[in-house]
């Protein structure tokens, strides 16, 4: 029997809460279809730094180094700044282990409704691919002359050819599996070093794949028009900030952040990728059975296709689906009053 060896991480808040169900359907599944998940928990977290110091101890990355994928919660609690938590697990991990891309798809999904008029069942089905390891988030630059009239913050954006083209093959490739279009997002009016350089890889890559049709669109323009027009999309590539800023825009036009998954992957395979939902701690509804757990279980379910699982993950996820479609089991955050356990319980019912 082939068995799969997962790191888990729930992390803060409801990363727990959604994490359970994630894991009890990829078990279900597993068994269905004659392969094994075993899981390592750990503790890495908000409370863990409140207590230690650290998010995750020195040699944490070399734990969870050989293990097949990682599945994380959410991090991020209230008296631990943003900056801390990221750079203390998140990042490190992402830049580690080459997670270069990552993916988040975005499709209106039959039963939920959109707060946007033009996002319909069966039209809107897109997928942002975001440079995860450089661009604009970069750790280099600084704060001078603190304290004094000339104060300044430096923050360096660094994007190098290498990291470039590599998520540009990523994305171009998929595009070629998928519906065979590409929108680059750009900024290259205004930002005039890193951008006609992102924008110049772009038309490099599309020459070898004669078979995308691809634009590129300023990225002020093309959040209009994810809001405006989002059937027209397919594969969205950008830099790591345009990127995330763009992935939460469309998932709350899908129907919210609490529905949308997403996957920090090292194509090659030559370091384990992440899996998590996108919607974070929320320290507001922890401990109350409020979360919604669908984004941790969309997560899981593209863990299952990374793995090689394909059927079990679609099976896992045409579950979730076919709950949503019904309209009578729903989370709060989509206008029902179903916890996360009621929820998670129906997905169950519907698994062999």
């Amino acid at each position: 029997m082939k068995r799969y060896r997962i790191a888990e991480i729930p992390g803060d808040g409801i990363g727990a809460e959604v994490l359970a169900p994630a894991t009890a359907a990829v078990d279900r599944v597993a068994r269905h279809h004659g392969f094994a998940v075993e899981y390592d928990e750990f503790d890495w977290s908000c409370e863990r730094y409140a207590h230690t110091g650290a998010m995750m101890p020195e040699d944490g990355l070399d734990r969870i180094r050989h293990h097949d994928a990682i599945l994380l919660g959410a991090v991020g609690w209230p008296g631990v700044p943003d900056h801390v938590s990221l750079w203390g697990l998140l990042i490190p991990i992402r830049r580690e282990f080459h997670q270069y891309v990552n993916l988040r798809p975005i499709t209106v999904l039959e039963g939920v409704p959109s707060p946007v008029t033009a996002a319909r069942p069966g039209e809107v089905d897109f997928v942002v691919v975001r440079e995860n390891n450089e661009g604009e988030y970069s750790a280099d630059g600084g704060r001078y002359d603190r304290g004094t009239a000339d104060e300044r913050a430096v923050q360096e954006s660094v994007f190098t050819r290498t990291g470039v083209e590599r998520v540009l093959s990523y994305a171009f490739d998929l595009a070629e599996r998928r519906g065979g279009r590409l929108t680059s997002a750009t900024k290259s009016n205004g930002i005039v070093h890193t951008m006609p350089f992102w924008d110049e890889l772009v038309a490099e890559r599309a020459a070898s794949h004669s078979g995308v049709a691809w634009d590129q669109e300023h990225i002020d323009a093309l959040a209009a028009k994810v809001v405006l027009d989002p059937a027209r999309f397919d594969v969205i590539v950008g830099s790591n900030l345009f990127g995330d800023i763009l992935s939460d825009l469309a998932a709350a036009v899908a129907g919210g952040i609490g529905i949308a998954p997403s996957a920090n992957l090292n194509p090659e395979r030559e370091y384990p990728s992440m899996f998590e939902p996108v919607h974070g701690s929320a320290p507001d509804i922890a401990g109350k059975g409020l979360a919604n757990p669908l984004g941790a279980l969309w997560s899981a379910s593209m863990m299952l296709d990374h793995l090689g699982e394909a059927e079990a993950g679609g099976q896992l996820l045409a579950a979730a689906r076919e709950v949503l479609a019904e309209g009578t089991v729903r989370t709060g955050d989509l206008g029902g009053s179903a916890s996360t356990d009621e929820f998670a319980a129906e997905v169950l019912r519907r698994l062999p």
